[in-house]
């Protein structure tokens, strides 16, 4: 494609901090705020970090029609157009693993680097039952029986089981206000979406996370992402799907030595 995105922006954005760039894409179901608000400020300290909102999240409005990953990988790049950015690493999580896949097979010279966290290059059936049944509570509105769900599979087994039950009922309430208008349509995505033939392809510096004790996204799919990406290096963390929230400061650090060593 060509250096500068020919896709208008049309996702609400977000654009903080200064320095080299760095885009964010976020969770199905999440924001950009949801996915990285724990560690926003930290990385903009570092970095001019552009993100968006899917469809349905934030202040973008819900979608009519299918999503399609290169519409969120063209999107992205475009919202970095419209920030002034050239050249980026590309951060994602979970959904945001495959947008920031597909972002660097459609505009490799734009790419510098990779983080992926907790993502996926396709679905295995454990990820293909959970994000049916996810998208069909979202579809029903019933956002308490979501939450539950969400909750008992993302948390992982720590920080689920050291919860009081008062606690355990004021993160459910929290959750379920907090789910993305969105959430069907971009779960429905990750039952689709395949970029397993992306990833031999993939040239640039990649930095694999995978959370260990995941029972959502399996760490099998986290290690064929490093395993299949050229040179793609490879960390764990001892956490369930959701390192922004249970372990903030080591999910942080690793993302930031490593765009320090290969982002400058």
């Amino acid at each position: 494609m060509s250096p500068r995105n020919l896709t208008a922006p049309t996702f609400a954005r977000t654009r903080l901090g200064s320095g080299p760039g760095l885009l964010l894409a976020h969770g199905a179901g999440s924001s950009l705020a949801g996915t990285y608000g724990p560690v926003l400020e930290a990385l903009a300290a570092r970095h001019t970090v552009v993100g968006i909102d899917y469809p349905g999240s934030g202040d973008t409005p819900r979608s009519t029609a299918p999503l399609s990953v290169d519409d969120l990988a063209d999107q992205l790049v475009a919202a970095a157009d419209a920030e002034g950015l050239d050249r980026f690493a590309v951060s994602g999580y979970s959904l945001g693993g495959p947008v920031a896949i597909r972002a660097a097979t459609r505009h490799p010279e734009r790419v510098t680097a990779l983080v992926l966290s907790a993502a996926f290059p396709h679905r295995d059936n454990r990820l293909a039952l959970a994000s049916s049944i996810q998208s069909k509570i979202a579809a029903s509105g019933d956002r308490e029986l979501l939450a539950e769900f969400l909750l008992m599979t993302a948390l992982g087994t720590q920080a689920l089981e050291s919860m009081p039950a008062e606690q355990l009922q004021q993160t459910l309430g929290y959750t379920a206000v907090s789910i993305a208008d969105g959430s069907s349509e971009q779960t429905d995505l990750v039952g689709q979406v395949d970029v397993r033939d992306d990833l031999a392809g993939i040239t640039v510096p990649t930095l694999v996370v995978s959370t260990t004790d995941d029972r959502l996204v399996s760490s099998a799919l986290h290690r064929r992402l490093a395993e299949t990406i050229p040179g793609a290096q490879l960390a764990e963390i001892a956490t369930g799907h959701l390192p922004m929230l249970e372990r903030t400061d080591e999910w942080l650090q690793l993302i930031t030595d490593f765009l320090d060593k290969h982002h400058a």
